[in-house]
């Protein structure tokens, strides 16, 4: 299932996109008679019994035509939200994939390299991205998100997809000169905007295994990064394991995967050219859709 998040009335409502639409949960429910999960949280929190009510809500919709014409809409046009609203924690792994480690010439990882975001920087699809004024060296990410769905601590490796709701994709955009000012990421992590996540939510059963998806950034339509999570340092049932061990992963944390070769840091330094104003960033994760945004000059 691949649940969606879209802004109603200057609120948001969970969708269910489906090939005829997107199902309006909220009044698909009402007009029903049913209950359902009216949130996206809602239905990470209680998993599978919230994903197969909203199946078969969506299931009722679909054949029903005064339903379809009341609860379907079109999924051009509607403005969309992040895919998961409020995440508990923004967890990101540096360095994860083993091409990228040696573009830019970093020693590959013992360990995972964490560090993390805020809510500050989510954004959604279609959304503009303002370009900080204290920066000249934006960079894009195209990465794999995990979304926990059941609470982690002290999980092995083999149980670790067990506690995972579902995946999505993110662009983890990057301040290269304000990331490598000092020796901590954080700044150059954490500007507004710099997490644009979605389209949708997928549900782990829809995806399969997370370390066979193909991966893909273009900018302007020319493509930056073309790879496969299978080349990632840590796979996604040890980062998952590997984070439990610290600390405890709750229902609706998400977990930046890291991303492929492919960065304008990796080029030689004369070759760099960073965001600028008008570019289109679009990131592409197989089964998950895409993710479009433009970057705009930020205003005062």
């Amino acid at each position: 299932m691949k649940l969606v998040t879209f802004v109603h009335n200057g609120e948001y409502q969970l969708g269910v996109h489906t090939e005829q639409g997107i199902v309006h949960v909220a009044k698909a429910a009402e007009l029903a008679g049913e209950n359902a999960v009216l949130d996206v949280h809602e239905a990470i929190e209680q998993g599978r019994d919230a994903v197969n009510r909203l199946q078969a809500l969506t299931d009722r919709v679909l054949g029903d035509s005064s339903l379809q014409k009341a609860c379907l809409l079109p999924e051009e046009g509607l403005k969309l939200g992040p895919c998961v609203t409020r995440p508990n924690k923004i967890i990101c792994v540096g360095l994860n994939y083993r091409r990228h480690a040696e573009e830019t010439n970093a020693p590959i990882p013992q360990y995972p390299i964490l560090f993390n975001k805020f809510n500050n920087t989510l954004a959604a699809q279609g959304e503009d991205i303002a370009l900080p004024k204290v920066t000249q060296e934006v960079d894009y990410e195209a990465e794999l998100v995990i979304v926990i769905g059941r609470t982690a601590k002290y999980v092995s490796r083999e149980n670790a997809l067990d506690h995972v709701f579902g995946y999505c994709n993110v662009n983890d955009l990057s301040a290269r000169d304000l990331q490598m000012r000092t020796a901590q990421w954080l700044l150059g992590k954490s500007c507004d905007g710099f997490s644009p996540l979605g389209p949708y939510l997928v549900t782990a059963d829809e995806v399969g295994n997370p370390n066979q998806l193909s991966i893909k950034c273009t900018v302007n339509g020319e493509v930056r990064q073309n790879s496969n999570t299978s080349d990632m340092i840590f796979a996604c049932d040890e980062i998952v394991s590997y984070i439990s061990q610290h600390m405890t992963l709750v229902p609706g944390d998400i977990i930046l995967t890291g991303t492929p070769e492919g960065v304008v840091l990796g080029l030689p330094k004369e070759e760099r050219v960073y965001l600028k104003d008008g570019d289109v960033v679009t990131i592409e994760i197989e089964k998950l859709g895409s993710l479009t945004n433009r970057m705009v000059a930020e205003q005062a």
